[in-house]
């Protein structure tokens, strides 16, 4: 249970950090860049700077929380996170915008929508992707000893 409860807070303040860094790119993207190109052009723009925020944001939870942490804690971290994130997306959907969940849903049939979600998919996965790419668990805070081999 402890250590549910430790993912579930990692979980919480990535999904907390990105979706607020996420809210303030939606708002430029809406006020500067839908003047000067397409809504699919500004989401593809948005989407690899979102990913970069997202990047360092995973890196810094996991180095101060979990450095020792294998690939099942880790997409644990970054599932729990795209849910809070696609429930905080479809719940403002509807407060702010005024559509239903089945309106919501609907909207990922157009480019941008999908786009997106693939970004926001992405998102989901870096945590477990940092493990990969360091080479194990443990490998962000070289020192730290070797991961338990059922983490």
């Amino acid at each position: 249970m402890h250590r549910f409860r430790t993912v579930a807070s990692a979980a919480l303040r990535y999904f907390g950090l990105v979706f607020a860094a996420g809210f303030v790119l939606g708002v430029l993207r809406r006020l500067v860049l839908l003047r000067w190109c397409s809504e699919t052009s500004a989401v593809l723009l948005e989407v690899p700077v979102i990913l970069a925020i997202s990047w360092w944001v995973s890196r810094r939870i996991l180095a101060r929380w979990s450095g020792k942490w294998g690939a099942g804690p880790r997409l644990a971290m970054g599932g729990l996170a795209l849910l809070f994130l696609l429930l905080a997306e479809a719940t403002l959907a509807s407060a702010l915008g005024g559509v239903s969940l089945v309106e919501h849903l609907r909207s990922y049939r157009m480019a941008p929508q999908w786009i997106g979600l693939l970004g926001q998919v992405m998102f989901g996965l870096i945590p477990w992707v940092q493990v990969l790419r360091r080479g194990g668990a443990g490998a962000e805070s070289r020192g730290a000893g070797a991961a338990r081999p059922n983490d």
